[in-house]
Order: structure tokens, then C-alpha cells, then sequence
């Protein structure tokens, strides 16, 4: 398989080491505006046009700034290369919808970096996790040095939009948000609660210019608490038996989110394997953002 990493900044370079991993690649293109950025790996075929790839490549990855995802996606799409566009997928839904479409048109694979959805930690608590009562979830980071031509709504606060969705399946009917400018000129700052239609709650905190970092999720349900930590892989698990309230904590085989996400996409482009499923929650998770920024905003 011949792939390419388009945008080299820092999260295309995690693509790049994880690429160099996987035994079914074995060529790997670069691309990026930055010539310095291409000069430093002067042992791979770099290029500064993503249309030059055409013909070239199985698969790619594209790690760019977000304004730039939807024109680089339809280019691959149009030309029948399956795309792992990072988060979020599109700067608005609508952009979004019609990479879908071209999506299900060219029967292309459309594939989106919500790593978490890879989390051992997560695909073990979702398993005990039903009729969500209540969720708190904490995402603190502190200030990068990217992603600051989105909000940390886009940025980091996807992520957790993304597997609330997932767990709680249903749909928002109260948005109460507020969000703050504080380093950047978009908000480094973000709180949401969002009430769903049939009852459950949601309380999210997202900042990027926190001094430590921080990235769990906490699941009320009836007569159990569940916590989970996404850095660490860990998951407790706090159930009220009779009187008692009994303490478990899950045995979690820890890998790499990231690497179990492009490794399962570069086995499905190998196979030709047509999903959809990816794109359409990614584009349920930039829709509820959009949302909540909104709300922000006003």
C-alpha cells in the first residue's frame, strides 16, 4: 500500500511514525506548503501540491488546517482514494454533508480522526454503560502550539460531543454554553450543558490553557457510577449492591488509540472495504459544535 501524509505539522508527524509501523505500507509520500517542514525528511518523496499525488497513492491522510479539509477530501474522494480526514471533519456541516455524498457516490472510504472511539478504556466501559442519567467530562490541555485557527469547541470538545452522542443516543433539546477568548482569537475556553430529549444531562468543560492535563468522562446511571480516563486507559466502576457500594476497577489492555484507528483505515482501504457509518457520526459531532458555538456566540 502507497500512502501519503498531507500537512506535516504535529499531528501529521504522529501519522507518519504509526505509517512506518504498519507493515502494509510501504511507501509514504509527504506533502505540505512548508518546505522546511519537507526538508527534514529528506528520506521520503515530499511534494507541495496534494494534486500531484493523484496516481500515486492507495490511501491518505490529511492533516491540515481545518478551512482546508473539504477541498483536499473532494480531490481524493473525486479521484477514488480513501481519506482519513483529521477532526473535525469540515469547518460546517454543510461542507460535511457534501463529502458524505461524493462519499457514497464514488463508493470511496470516508474516515475521520475521532481517536477516541479506538480507546480500549472507552469500548470496555461502553459495554456497561446503558440509559446514561447524567455525564461530566473534563478535556484540559495546556496551550498549543496548533489548531488555533478553530475554537476549543472544534478542537478539543468534539472528542467528547463525539462519544457522548454515542452513548447517550438522542438528541439535544436544550443548548446553555458559554465560552471565553483568552490567548487566542478564537475561545481557548469552553463549558456546555446540554439537556437531551429524554432526559439526560451532559457537562462539558474543554480548555487549552490549562497548566496540567486532563481528559475523562464520568457516566451516572441508575445504581452505578462509572469513571473513565482516557490518558491513562483506566475505567472505574462504583455499583450500589443491597447496601453496599462495591469498587471495580477494569483490567484494560492499553494500545495506542491512534494507531488502532489508522491501522483499522489502512486495512479497509486494502480490503476495499466501503463505510460510511464514520463520517456520518464525525458529521453528528461538527453539527452539535456548530451548535454550541453558536450558542457561544449569542
Amino acid at each position: 500500500m502507497r500512502t501519503s501524509i498531507v500537512g506535516v505539522g504535529k499531528l501529521g508527524s504522529i501519522h507518519l511514525r504509526i505509517y512506518k509501523e504498519i507493515n502494509e505500507i510501504e511507501k509514504i509520500y509527504l506533502v505540505d506548503i512548508d518546505e522546511a517542514k519537507l526538508l527534514a525528511h529528506k528520506d521520503l518523496s515530499t511534494f507541495k501540491d496534494y494534486r500531484e499525488l493523484k496516481g500515486k497513492v492507495d490511501l491518505v491522510s490529511i492533516a491540515t488546517p481545518t478551512i482546508t479539509h473539504f477541498e483536499i477530501a473532494k480531490f481524493f474522494l473525486d479521484n477514488r482514494i480513501p481519506a482519513l480526514v483529521e477532526k473535525p471533519l469540515t469547518q460546517n456541516a454543510n461542507e460535511a454533508e457534501k463529502l458524505i455524498e461524493l462519499s457514497k457516490k464514488t463508493k470511496t472510504l470516508l474516515s475521520v480522526g475521532h481517536v477516541e472511539r479506538y480507546n480500549n478504556a472507552y469500548l470496555a466501559a461502553k459495554k456497561l454503560i446503558t440509559k446514561p442519567l447524567f455525564v461530566e467530562c473534563h478535556r484540559l490541555s495546556p496551550y498549543p502550539a496548533r489548531s488555533l485557527d478553530i475554537s476549543v469547541v472544534l478542537d478539543l470538545m468534539i472528542h467528547d460531543l463525539d462519544i457522548i452522542l454515542d452513548l447517550v443516543k438522542d438528541e439535544p433539546e436544550r443548548i446553555d454554553a458559554k465560552g471565553v477568548k483568552v490567548l487566542s482569537p478564537t475561545e481557548d475556553i469552553a463549558n456546555v450543558r446540554i439537556t437531551f430529549q429524554k432526559g439526560c444531562v451532559a457537562n462539558i468543560t474543554s480548555s487549552r490553557i490549562s497548566v496540567k492535563r486532563e481528559r475523562k468522562i464520568r457516566i451516572f446511571l441508575p445504581n452505578c457510577y462509572v469513571s473513565l480516563d482516557y490518558a491513562n486507559q483506566n475505567v472505574e466502576i462504583y455499583r450500589k449492591v443491597e447496601k453496599q457500594i462495591l469498587h471495580q476497577t477494569l483490567s484494560i489492555d492499553k494500545e495506542e488509540p491512534l494507531k488502532k484507528e489508522i491501522t483499522e483505515f489502512v486495512n479497509l482501504a486494502k480490503n476495499n472495504t466501503f463505510k460510511i457509518e464514520y463520517a456520518a457520526k464525525a458529521k453528528d459531532a461538527l453539527s452539535l459544535a456548530l451548535k454550541i458555538q453558536r450558542a457561544i456566540e449569542k
